[in-house]
């Protein structure tokens, strides 16, 4: 995109400059657009100020002369309780008429389409784009974008979407982007703890690492777990696991992502097992030093809790 072009879509007001918003939010100003930040996290505030991103005193002069507000929060009711005005003037009531409201935060279906409905009664526009690719896509402005919106919004918000993002997904209306997004990660949550459980047995099978890597990657379990970030050192010199499960996507996250996915398979009544069970393992995980973790590092906790053969109450691996 030209600066000219950037120029034309207006001023984007970019409310959220944590790890990931912040280096999307460079991203946009290093194409040419125009954009004002708004952080409440003075941390996050001063990295943003030294990656030249200017920065609005409150969220709401952050929006006032925007064209599209970006939204990476922590949770839907953060981004409800800005939409509204919950300790401070609502965003939509501020906004001038016609903003495109963009939210980019990963949170529950059902809210993302709440959060669609208040801003069109509010005279606005609404797209949810939750993303995946971790800080370092982030940084690299390789994310993929998962969008719900209606049509003519996606042609309007793709353009942008695509100087922080190689792939972007029209997964349809209001609500689809966080629907694709906890979908996409229940599966990857499960396939994570697959991977490491594999792996575990390998190890007490007398397997080395990269055989098992060799046989799985190029037959039926090939999976992103494996190939992209094996929860092992070695094999995929890449992954978190050659770092000290270094993130990555911290355990926290994954925790977060899977509870939403429960949510949303309570809502609909699938009859589901593994994703809510994936849900209690990373829970756990993330309630203690995984939480900062990478979330291939369940892979250590599956490790600690394996009874030697002939333990007692050994009718599984944690011996439960």
């Amino acid at each position: 995109m030209t600066e000219n072009a950037a120029s034309a879509t207006g001023l984007i007001a970019f409310l959220g400059l944590g790890h990931m918003g912040g280096p999307m939010a460079s991203n946009l100003i290093k194409a040419g657009h125009e954009v004002v930040g708004y952080d409440p996290v003075p941390a996050a505030v001063e990295a943003a100020v030294a990656h030249g991103i200017p920065m609005a005193d409150t969220a709401a002069d952050a929006v006032r002369e925007a064209a599209v507000v970006l939204t990476m929060l922590p949770s839907g009711k953060h981004v409800l309780d800005a939409y509204r005005g919950v300790g401070g003037p609502g965003l939509l009531s501020v906004a001038p008429p016609d903003t495109l409201f963009l939210d980019c935060s990963t949170i529950n279906v059902d809210e993302a389409r709440e959060a669609a409905a208040l801003a069109v009664a509010a005279g606005h526009r609404s797209v949810d784009a939750p993303v995946s690719g971790g800080v370092v896509g982030a940084e690299a402005g390789t994310l993929t974008f998962m969008v719900g919106a209606l049509p003519g919004d996606f042609d309007t918000v793709k353009p942008i979407l695509e100087l922080m993002g190689k792939r972007i997904v029209h997964c349809g209306d209001h609500g689809a982007g966080q629907a694709a997004k906890v979908c996409n990660n229940m599966i990857l949550g499960v396939s994570m703890i697959a991977v490491a459980e594999a792996f575990v047995l390998g190890e007490k099978l007398g397997l080395t690492h990269q055989a098992l890597f060799d046989v799985a990657s190029n037959a039926s379990g090939q999976c992103w777990a494996l190939t992209t970030n094996c929860p092992v050192p070695g094999p995929v010199p890449t992954s978190p696991a050659n770092r000290d499960y270094q993130p990555g996507f911290a355990g926290a996250l994954m925790a977060k992502d899977l509870r939403l996915a429960v949510n949303a398979l309570e809502s609909t009544g699938v009859a589901a097992e593994m994703g809510p069970l994936a849900s209690r393992i990373y829970d756990a995980f993330a309630a203690g030093e995984g939480a900062a973790r990478d979330f291939s590092g369940i892979i250590t906790d599956i490790r600690e809790k394996s009874q030697s053969p002939g333990a007692a109450g050994g009718d599984g691996p944690a011996g439960e």
